[in-house]
């Protein structure tokens, strides 16, 4: 057998390439993949919406041992090492703390997601009738293709305050006995003129118009027969009145269940893997770590898809507000600098999904720096649009960091950016975290369809970043 050449020793020890998943594991996690795979489609299909997605983190929280943070300010409860707790925010973010044996006010870990995805919202005054059928008028959240939401089996997720204020959660379209809805779509016989317009333009904001009913109410002598049987329908089954939609959230989304992809069950296609993917592998990680050195931090955030604003994006300071409330539990005679200095010293992986190189559309890609299916964990050192424009773009001394612990602990990654130079762009929550200080990068799983009714991703990179996420916790 030949000696290796020192071409190929240098080749070897200077040049890198980035493992596959598969490839690099034991034998025995090729099992564990599978089943984190298997808990986790569980996870999308309970977390439809963002007030889904923060119940169920939430009810899993509590079964962990987190309490209810409000409970603790109430009680003037001092917070000891070790202690798990969570600050629920309005019902559609939440954050999950566990207190560090080090000195809060040194730093804390934090891992960053969020729990809002692309979607079809209904409008304040939404139900009418035209041409013998009733819809629904609508208008859309987040970044989408339009086109991609007609002929599509949808499902309602509502929640509706009444006048007296009673809550009421409506859900319909998801179990397999319930009726899904749809936007219709042209047939191609007569879509000529619809055909020669850009992809853009082919459906437009208002046609997303939704149907949900076509039976006349059974009485003479009645306009708007159709819409008002819709009417006496949600009346009976959930009391409610045409004016109760006008301060309510309804919110139409893809029906079905997350669904193994492949013949050899590698990949899951579902909706909402942006960024849900990434609050289930952080929400993951940090139930299983105890009694860290650092406090550790899972933070899911709302309003993303639209630019982090309202009270519960990441824009507001609900954030900055409970880190303080909680600074105050663990430090004695609490002041603002205590709050600055944890802040300032804490390190973040924003946790966000990328975009995975699709080979049915190289040109928007650089193959070079674009992350693959299949090879981990994906590094993101700047987001933003064409000149980095709107990016964090992370310093090499914390990257560094954060490939030493992704090294030390066998997690298989990769870096990453979002497409070509000047083919567009986005950005994630990290600026808004980068602000005080701290040190922040993009980091989660890279995804395929993105933004599409229905996404992909690999088992592999789902787990890969579990574990990622975890060693990121420890260290």
């Amino acid at each position: 057998m030949s000696e290796e050449t020192k071409g190929k020793k240098l080749q070897k020890t200077l040049t890198h390439k980035w493992d596959n998943v598969w490839e690099k594991i034991e034998q025995n996690e090729n099992e564990k993949i599978f089943e984190f795979g298997d808990d986790y489609k569980e996870f999308l299909n309970v977390s439809k919406t963002e007030r889904l997605a923060t119940d169920e983190i939430i009810r899993i929280a509590e079964e962990n041992g987190y309490e209810n943070l409000d409970k603790l300010i109430k009680n003037e409860s001092k917070l000891k090492p070790g202690q798990k707790i969570y600050a629920n925010n309005k019902g559609k973010s939440v954050v999950m703390y566990i207190i560090g044996t080090e000195d809060i006010t040194e730093g804390m870990n934090i891992i960053g997601s969020h729990v809002d995805a692309p979607r079809i919202d209904l409008k304040q005054f939404p139900l009418y009738e035209d041409s013998e059928l009733a819809l629904l008028k609508t208008h859309y959240y987040g970044g989408i293709k339009k086109y991609q939401w007609v002929s599509l089996p949808l499902a309602l997720h509502g929640v509706i305050v009444k006048n007296n204020g009673e809550k009421i959660n409506i859900s319909i379209g998801e179990d397999e006995n319930d009726p899904i809805f749809m936007i219709t779509d042209l047939l191609p016989h007569l879509a000529k003129d619809q055909m020669s317009k850009k992809l853009s333009e082919g459906i437009t904001g208002e046609g997303l118009n939704i149907v949900i009913g076509s039976i006349p109410y059974n009485e003479k002598d009645l306009n708007e027969k159709i819409k008002l049987n819709i009417l006496n329908t949600l009346n009976e089954k959930y009391d409610i009145t045409e004016q109760d939609f006008t301060t309510a959230e309804f919110q139409a989304v893809p029906a079905g269940k997350a669904r193994d992809l492949g013949l050899d069950r590698s990949l899951i296609a579902a909706y909402a893997h942006d960024d849900r993917v990434c609050a289930y592998t952080s929400l993951r990680a940090i139930l299983d770590i105890d009694n860290p050195t650092k406090t550790a931090v899972a933070l899911f955030a709302d309003k993303e898809e639209i630019g982090s604003v309202g009270n519960t994006g990441m824009n507001s300071l609900f954030f900055e507000n409970i880190t303080a409330e909680v600074v105050s539990l663990v430090k004695d005679n609490y002041n603002e600098l205590l709050l600055k200095r944890t802040l300032l010293n804490s390190r973040v992986l924003s946790a966000d999904v990328s975009a995975g190189f699709d080979p049915n559309y190289p040109e928007v890609l650089d193959k070079r720096n674009a992350p693959f299916i299949g090879k981990g964990i994906t590094l993101v050192k700047y987001t933003g649009a064409r000149g980095k424009g709107g990016s964090n773009d992370a310093n090499a001394e914390y990257i560094s960091d954060v490939r030493r612990i992704f090294n030390e602990n066998n997690i298989v990654w990769q870096m990453g950016e979002l497409g070509k130079v000047d083919q567009g762009g986005g950005g994630t929550i990290a600026y808004m975290l980068s602000k005080y200080g701290m040190e922040v990068v993009d980091c989660g799983v890279p995804v395929l369809s993105m933004h599409a009714p229905y996404e992909v991703v690999s088992k592999a990179d789902v787990y890969m970043t579990y574990k990622g996420y975890n060693a990121f916790y420890k260290a």
